[in-house]
């Protein structure tokens, strides 16, 4: 055999070999791709979807904000106030249902409409949320359900995050806000460097990488999160940040409920599928803000209203001590920090009747 012939014998299986090398990184490649991608988001109401319990209002762009309605009649009302739950939850994870006395609403004249965010129980997702999609939903929602030209915002956890933007673009429609622990995107350019590696650092390892992801690679939270090579976030996978006292609190509240209502705080606030409700909090709590609360204005200058900060010295899952500082730099704050709390403080019995009395009775 010449040399030629055989040169050309040895280039053939070489050139096979490229062949299927990239084939195999073409489906490969297609595969991870595949992987990356959440499931699409479970159907609401027709025959073949979810039920629809609740009364829903229709957006300009034709999604639906469902609501639930407690305290004062609306027509009757001397404040409205609309609450925004945590992440995880819905409009039924709500302090002044679950926390609050109708003696309190009443004596205060308080209605109260709780909202299930997009994505959440019986709201249909938004694909393009962001910090200010959400406001201007609420917004809408307000006008929606004749709320008047200013109103109360309240938010618990993720959803009490969600109030600083409410404080950065509907300022002029707002009576006054309350935030209870909303947690701190660690990368707002206004905290010192010091505190967040500090806090960051506290953090579970899962969580620090979890965090990164949602930060900088926002596509990847669903696979980062769902997949079983290492641990994704632990505020999603296990309970294991929560204090004792946080512990206690749940379990009490889970030693009185019945059934029904065991499956509206469980199943039913991620039934739509939980990229659509958890994986997509992370990225809006974590993600690479528009703006950063420490540069707002007081949206009171005039003391006509009050913005609360409420603040457990326990938290495991929002440091206190960025809380704090934050606090400390936005002078229009009133802050209160609630000693042997954790997170879930929010939901102890009573803890809705003294958010509302400090709200609405000191104003000033």
């Amino acid at each position: 055999m010449s040399k030629e012939v055989h040169k050309k014998v040895s280039a053939a299986p070489a050139g096979i070999l490229k062949i299927l090398l990239f084939v195999f990184f073409i489906g490969f490649s297609a595969w991870v791709y595949q992987t990356t991608l959440p499931p699409p988001p479970k159907k609401l109401g027709s025959l073949d979807g979810l039920p629809i319990t609740s009364p829903r209002i229709k957006l300009h762009d034709g999604r639906h904000i469902s609501y639930i309605e407690t305290g004062a009649p609306k027509d009757v009302a001397k404040s409205k106030l609309i609450y925004i739950h945590c992440s995880g939850c819905s409009k039924y994870h709500n302090p002044f249902a679950i926390a609050a006395s109708q003696v309190v609403l009443e004596e205060l004249g308080v209605y109260i409409v709780a909202i299930d965010r997009p994505g959440y129980g019986e709201s249909d997702p938004n694909p393009k949320q962001t910090v200010k999609s959400l406001v201007l939903d609420i917004e809408e929602f307000a006008d929606h359900l004749d709320l008047g030209q200013k109103f109360y915002v309240a938010g618990y956890s993720m959803g009490g995050q969600m109030i600083w933007s409410c404080l950065k673009y509907i300022p002029h429609r707002l009576a006054g806000a309350i935030l209870i622990s909303p947690p701190v995107n660690y990368w707002w350019h206004n905290l010192p460097s010091n505190l967040t590696n500090e806090a960051y650092s506290r953090r579970l390892q899962q969580d620090q990488w979890s965090l990164r992801v949602a930060h900088y690679l926002p596509w990847l939270t669903y696979w980062w999160n769902t997949q079983t090579w290492f641990p994704g976030s632990s505020v999603i996978t296990t309970p294991g940040v929560l204090s004792s006292s946080d512990i206690e609190i749940l379990s009490k509240l889970s030693g009185i409920m019945d059934p029904i209502m065991q499956n509206l705080m469980t199943s039913y606030p991620t039934q739509q599928g939980e990229f659509e409700s958890i994986h997509s909090d992370v990225n809006l709590v974590y993600g690479k803000w528009e703006f950063d609360p420490m540069d707002l204005e007081n949206p009171f200058p005039k003391d006509d209203g009050l913005v609360h900060l409420w603040m457990g010295d326990e938290d495991l899952i929002v440091p206190v001590t960025l809380q704090r500082y934050i606090a400390g730099k936005l002078g229009w704050i009133k802050y209160h920090e609630i000693k042997g709390e954790g997170h879930m403080y929010a939901l102890k019995d009573g803890m809705g009747d003294t958010f509302l009395k400090e709200l609405f009775y000191n104003k000033n």
